[in-house]
């Protein structure tokens, strides 16, 4: 039986993966006394004890928590703190030759959720020349507000909440959200994207879009669907083609999948990728991770479509 441990299991993505593990009979969840989960001996002997351990914590604790380990224990780390370091894998699967990185890595970094939607749609198009690596992009994500963790959540929920809160609400106008540089890294691109994150009043679920001027396509949108096509089989990240009129952000809340599609005409192509915050795109992802380092089928405790 697989040994597992949760460091910060009281956050958001913490709380979601115990949920989903608590009742596999082929995992051991390691728990420690909640008046010790921030001791630092117990957290040591708990990481190093587990066969993986999923860090869940703000990212100074997650390079403290790395520090720990000493022995061959697994990390698949939910913070931004590693997304970017030599020594860790990207915790995306679906890309070129990650799978086979990731099944056999010991240090795994679970992407984030926002970046997750923009390296799906522009990561493929710039390894295969349909792009440039310094064509100038622009992602619009609108997401729930879960991804701002129990502090947001509560905020949202609270009886007394402000008005603005009712509308959707623009952040990181500075152009400085943490996302930033796993989006520059992992597409190979020359300069950040012009990034426009939006939070609205509902609890999970996600639509990344990213516009394309045809000018800046080596080729048509019909290269990008057959080249998402083909990339993007299944079982988890999945081409769909859509003919409403209109995506909603929760369309596919409470899933662990994503779907890609192709919007717009010939001349102002929509790239876009739709799943959820929580799934996906943070405990979801990790449970994929996972399942392919212990050798079993990846959506294992998932829920699809």
């Amino acid at each position: 039986m697989t040994k597992i441990f949760i460091d910060g299991s009281a956050g958001t993505t913490g709380l979601r993966i115990v949920e989903r593990l608590k009742n596999r009979e082929d995992i051991e969840l390691i728990r420690i006394p909640e008046d010790l989960r921030k001791d630092r001996k117990t957290r040591e002997e708990a990481i190093n004890a587990a066969d993986i351990a999923f860090f869940c914590l703000p990212d100074a604790a997650a390079v403290e928590a790395a520090a720990l380990v000493h022995g061959n224990t697994v990390v698949i780390d939910t913070s931004t703190a590693h997304r970017t370091m030599p020594d860790w894998d990207y915790g995306f699967p679906e890309l070129c030759g990650l799978r086979e990185r990731i099944a056999v890595s010991h240090r795994v970094a679970n992407p984030g959720c926002h970046a997750s939607g923009f390296i799906s749609l522009i990561e493929p198009l710039v390894r295969e020349k349909l792009i440039s690596p310094d064509t100038a992009l622009t992602c619009f994500s609108v997401t729930g507000y879960s991804g701002g963790g129990k502090g947001m959540i509560a905020e949202y929920q609270s009886d007394g909440k402000d008005s603005e809160l009712d509308a959707p609400r623009q952040y990181a106008i500075t152009q400085e959200h943490k996302h930033l540089k796993e989006m520059v890294k992992l597409c190979s691109l020359t300069t950040a994207p012009v990034f426009c994150p939006i939070v609205s009043d509902y609890y999970s679920g996600m639509v990344v879009t990213v516009p394309l001027f045809r000018k800046y396509l080596r080729g048509n949108a019909e290269d990008v669907v057959a080249l998402y096509r083909e990339l993007y089989r299944g079982p988890v990240v999945h081409y769909k083609h859509y003919d409403e009129a209109m995506i909603a952000g929760n369309r596919i809340s409470g899933r662990d999948d994503m779907e890609i599609t192709v919007a717009g005409n010939e001349e102002r192509l929509l790239l876009i990728s739709c799943f959820d915050n929580l799934g996906k795109g943070a405990s979801g992802a990790a449970i994929q991770n996972m399942n392919i380092i212990l050798g079993l089928e990846q959506t294992t405790g998932l829920v699809l479509e």
